[in-house]
């Protein structure tokens, strides 16, 4: 695997919970490097934090910012581009950051039986791909997102998460 067009990517544990899972950030690192090469967007010389949480953390985040009073998986900031052309010696571009809910993602991926640095690294690759500009606003949107999705998943040797989920995302 190439190096050339990996975002330099910091992980924030901010939640005492996380430390049941020690190898939690060494699977972010890997999920982001896998969606950050199978992308065309330039994200050499970018970066990313990825904010590891609990419930309590993201129900006021998304509650701040989506207006929604209660906890969610994951959720992305993009980080507004700066415009014109970058200059040599010109700080890293900042994409933005994703925070993932541990009690909620624990319970997604019991519920869904899968194994938890599988829903991890699908979070945090559905994260990342927010943060260069894909939706599932619609139909064809969620489509083309989900498939992308599985697609890096698949290079990281992880089934497909919406097999078993016909219809919804």
């Amino acid at each position: 695997m190439s190096h050339s067009n990996l975002p330099m990517t910091e992980v924030l544990v901010v939640a005492d919970c996380w430390q049941r899972e020690p190898d939690s950030e060494a699977v972010i690192q890997r999920a982001l490097a896998a969606a950050a090469e199978s992308v065309e967007a330039d994200v050499a010389d970018a970066e990313v934090a990825v904010m590891l949480t609990d419930d309590a953390g993201i129900r006021t985040l998304n509650s701040n910012w989506r207006g929604i009073d209660k906890p969610t998986n994951v959720l992305s900031f993009p980080a507004l581009q700066p415009e014109g052309a970058r200059k040599p010696g010109d700080a890293p571009r900042m994409l933005g950051d994703i925070a993932i809910a541990y009690e909620t993602m624990r319970r997604e991926a019991d519920e869904e039986h899968k194994p938890f640095d599988h829903h991890l690294s699908h979070l945090a690759v559905h994260g990342f791909l927010h943060l260069i500009g894909y939706d599932h606003d619609n139909d064809d949107d969620a489509e083309e997102m989900e498939a992308l999705e599985t697609e890096i998943l698949a290079h990281l040797g992880i089934p497909d998460p919406y097999a078993d989920r016909p219809g919804t995302h």
